[in-house]
């Protein structure tokens, strides 16, 4: 049976990993998150780079905005600094993620100065990229890699098979937050 550990404990642990994955310690690792469906553009399961990835934080009260896309899920109060959130599934076409225990924000622009969060299903935690193969030796044809995404959808990076055989698509956060798409969020 599993050893039960506090929502602190693991809140504390991952962010440890984190810091000592961005040092270069333990190879290198992507941070995991689930958002939306496997048959939305690049699937459930997400990869980001350390370097790229912000704070995953809890879920706290959204307000809001009025004349926003659908997709638009409000403005977040994080220590005082406002985030605009989007809801990365319904961003893509999905269904709106439900607001729970498990949804999270994970804010991903103050690295590069937009004050920018996706709500997110859930946080899976470091995922070392030496347990991943890329899609295509896997045998996932190539051509399938991205069905449905476009041409333009620069922030779809690779896509890899893990040891369980979940498939996994690297999110391009700097493409992802120079996308015009994205940033319209008026109706």
């Amino acid at each position: 049976m599993a050893k039960r550990i506090s929502l602190r404990e693991f809140q504390q642990g991952l962010s440890e990993r984190l810091v000592s994955a961005r040092r270069g310690e333990g190879g290198q690792a992507l941070l995991g998150i689930e958002s939306g469906a496997d048959d939305l553009p690049g699937g459930s399961h997400w990869l980001i780079d350390l370097a790229d990835s912000g704070e995953v934080a809890p879920l706290p009260q959204l307000t809001p905005a009025p004349l926003t896309k659908p997709w638009f899920a409000g403005i977040a109060n994080i220590r005082g600094v406002l985030y605009s959130v989007v809801d990365f599934s319904a961003w893509r076409g999905g269904a709106p993620t439900p607001c729970n225990a498990q949804s999270r924000l994970l804010l991903v622009g103050a690295r590069h100065g937009i004050n920018s969060a996706l709500l997110i299903r859930r946080a899976l935690g470091l995922r070392p990229q030496l347990q991943m193969h890329a899609a295509s030796e896997a045998g996932v044809p190539e051509g399938a890699q991205h069905a449905g995404a476009g041409e333009a959808a620069l922030w779809l990076g690779g896509r890899f098979i893990d040891a369980q055989g979940v498939a996994w698509t690297q999110l391009r956060i700097p493409a992802l937050l120079a996308d015009p798409n994205y940033l319209d969020i008026a109706l």
